[in-house]
């Protein structure tokens, strides 16, 4: 008997005990993280993969020739990128749009934060016309008004500067293993 007393006494110590402590908690798990949100062409921390590199031949209204070594947009990403949030463009560089056809072309300044010249070229590698000193982060729409192929982006101010004007012809080295995709 003085067993059983002591099983229930200690069964009812146990029991008392419980309710005065704490239950034991469990470690606290973290909320599952939101997905990240992907990274849109157009933000300044997308990384684009290194473009293919070419030269662009720009005869001047006087018969001068001046070599422009370019990166190459010929996708639809690339040439949706261009040069937004590049802080500088040295002279001498510059990027080559290729389309697949000559349609007119117009080109923004979103999220470009230089100056730029914007050479459109159509599909005989003439200047089409050329847009000047485009204003940075601009949404405008700017074209030559006519047909193009191609557009070449330089530093602002530089086709002025070197004679370049529409109708001199162009001549491209190393665009044509490059694939174009619409």
């Amino acid at each position: 008997m003085r067993a059983r007393a002591l099983v229930v006494w200690l069964v009812l110590a146990g029991c008392h005990q419980a309710e005065g402590s704490s239950p034991p908690v469990a470690p606290a798990k973290a909320p599952p993280a939101a997905p990240a949100k992907p990274k849109e062409l157009t933000d300044e921390d997308y990384a684009m993969p290194a473009l293919p590199m070419a030269r662009v031949t720009l005869t001047d209204a006087f018969g001068g020739q001046h070599v422009v070594e370019v990166e190459v947009a010929a996708t639809h990403d690339s040439r949706t990128r261009g040069l937004m949030w590049r802080t500088q463009l040295a002279e001498g560089k510059g990027m080559l749009f290729i389309f697949t056809e000559q349609q007119p072309l117009s080109f923004w300044m979103r999220n470009t934060l230089i100056p730029l010249d914007m050479v459109f070229i159509d599909k005989d590698a003439r200047i089409a016309g050329i847009v000047e000193q485009a204003e940075p982060k601009t949404l405008s729409s700017r074209s030559p008004g006519r047909p193009a192929m191609y557009v070449l982006e330089v530093p602002g101010g530089w086709a002025a500067k070197v004679g370049l004007k529409a109708g001199s012809l162009v001549k491209f080295d190393g665009t044509q293993q490059i694939a174009v995709l619409p």
